[in-house]
């Protein structure tokens, strides 16, 4: 038997402020299906989401931490199309920057030799990427 967390999976938790607003983002715009809400008390304060391959824990907590470069991001095979799409259901992207001289920039898409990001926020103010590797 494999040990440490070879045979693991991990989740991504995600604070929000508003949990009927996070997961109608999540849902509607995102395309994220509820796998489990909170139940009573828990309601306001839990929801696990499936997005694409991913799990995603949506959290309420009473205090929210700083978070300077942690976020999440999410591979995928076309970004073009991705981000395309999401600016379709209204989601506003940041501003691509020149990370260095063999960067490109189209539009919210930073490219680089090694892939190509874009990054929004959802509905709680919290940073997420699109990440496609190698363009």
């Amino acid at each position: 038997m494999p040990g440490g967390l070879s045979g693991s999976y991990s989740v991504t938790l995600v604070p929000v402020k508003n949990m009927d607003r996070a997961v109608k983002y999540y849902t509607d715009t995102l395309g994220g299906k509820v796998l489990y809400r909170g139940k009573g008390n828990m309601k306001d304060f839990w929801a696990s989401l499936k997005l694409g391959k991913s799990e995603i824990w949506l959290i309420a907590p009473e205090k929210r931490e700083k978070r300077d470069l942690a976020y999440s991001t999410f591979i995928v095979d076309d970004i073009r199309a991705v981000v395309k799409d999401l600016k379709t259901k209204g989601v506003k992207f940041s501003r691509a920057e020149k990370m260095g001289k063999e960067t490109r920039v189209e539009g919210p898409i930073a490219i680089e030799p090694f892939g190509a990001s874009a990054f929004f926020k959802d509905s709680e103010g919290n940073i997420l990427m699109v990440w496609q590797t190698t363009m």
